[in-house]
């Protein structure tokens, strides 16, 4: 068979998006993401190891606007990514794998990552 006769794969510009697919390459950029997330954690515990002063001046960065937006995307990626990890494993172990609860386990997921990220981040502060 000649490579011009062989049968189109499917692509983006024709493949309509279902939101197990969304969430399973989102799944995979919030791992990405949360490397970077990283060293945010890195600069706070070299800013402790230095002295108080350090650490006071990373805590007054920490309270600017730009970087309490940045730590929330964080956290709403780290409660997505964990619940989202958690929704592929029972389908490791063969459950909700119907359409119908797959889909609903995704919405699920969703919603609930926004509102365990919401609920995270009045109780560290990030809201005052």
């Amino acid at each position: 068979m000649k490579k011009q006769d062989l049968p189109l794969s499917p692509h983006l510009q024709i493949y309509k998006p279902q939101i197990t697919s969304l969430l399973s390459i989102s799944h995979r950029i919030t791992g990405f993401a949360l490397n970077f997330s990283l060293t945010i954690l890195v600069i706070g515990l070299f800013c402790i190891a230095l002295g108080e002063t350090y650490f006071i001046y990373f805590i007054g960065i920490l309270n600017t606007i730009p970087l309490k937006i940045i730590l929330f995307i964080t956290i709403l990626g780290f409660t997505y990514h964990l619940l989202n990890g958690l929704r592929h494993i029972l389908w490791d172990f063969g459950l909700f794998l119907e359409n119908k609860s797959s889909t609903i386990l995704g919405y699920l997921v969703i919603f609930f990552s926004v509102l365990s990220s919401i609920l995270i981040s009045t109780l560290i502060g990030l809201f005052k």
